[in-house]
């Protein structure tokens, strides 16, 4: 798990593992999936990417 000393600072040190995020074409929206259950856990609707988690390129459908 990623340590965060000191607190309050707001900064991460280290990538959130298990976690990742994908760019959702149609809302525009990042969303958050669990790696191990893959399970969608949050969305973020400003428009901006997670800070500290891992980004997944998503395959273009033919």
């Amino acid at each position: 798990m990623a340590t965060n000393p000191p607190i309050g600072d707001g900064a991460r040190k280290g990538a959130v593992r298990k976690r990742s995020q994908v760019l959702n074409p149609v809302t525009d929206q990042f969303v958050k999936r669990d790696k191990e259950t893959e399970q969608l856990m949050d969305v973020k609707e400003d428009g901006k990417p997670f800070k500290g988690v891992q980004k997944e390129k998503r395959k273009p459908k033919s």
